[in-house]
């Protein structure tokens, strides 16, 4: 399976940009673990971190699902990976597999695609209990975009010590 990773626009509207860089940086999480198994997907960076190409697919679902699920839609629902919470758990990917991880995160992008399009703005509020406050779906946008941005050069070096692939 091949990863279409579209570039994001040169010009166009605020929310077609975000839009198109969430997308982007989705993809490039998606090819960064192409034509691994699970054992592969399952190799941690260096002790003492236990982070691997599938944790972090893991914890984008997670992260997905409380921002555009549990933040802006407002829905009463557990983290995919934890009952009680906590985030890291998501980033034991110990018996998890390739197939496991990778429907939980697609199927939240395409909440997530879908709550989006369906919000009437960007201004669009829900509220954030860890930062007690409420925030817009601009800022979510952003803040995943950023997170996406990070976990994907941890990626970057995930993917070079399992078979030395580089690049984007």
């Amino acid at each position: 399976m091949t990863t279409e990773r579209i570039d994001p626009p040169l010009r166009a509207g605020e929310r077609e940009t975000l839009r198109a860089y969430l997308d982007y940086h989705r993809a490039t999480l998606a090819m960064k673990a192409e034509g691994l198994g699970d054992e592969e997907l399952r190799r941690q960076s260096m002790p003492p971190s236990t982070l691997s190409l599938l944790g972090l697919v893991r914890h984008m679902a997670e992260v997905e699902r409380t921002w555009f699920r549990r933040v802006i839609n407002g829905e009463d629902i557990p983290l995919v990976w934890s009952a009680k919470g906590d985030f890291q758990e998501a980033y034991d990917a110990t018996g998890a597999t390739r197939a496991e991880a990778f429907n939980a995160w697609q199927e939240e992008v395409a909440h997530a695609r879908r709550i989006e399009q369906a919000a009437q703005s960007l201004d669009v509020t829900g509220y954030m209990p860890k930062w007690e406050a409420d925030v817009s779906l601009r800022v979510v946008m952003l803040h995943l975009i950023h997170e996406y941005a990070r976990h994907n050069g941890h990626a970057d070096f995930l993917r070079e010590g399992v078979d030395g692939t580089v690049g984007a």
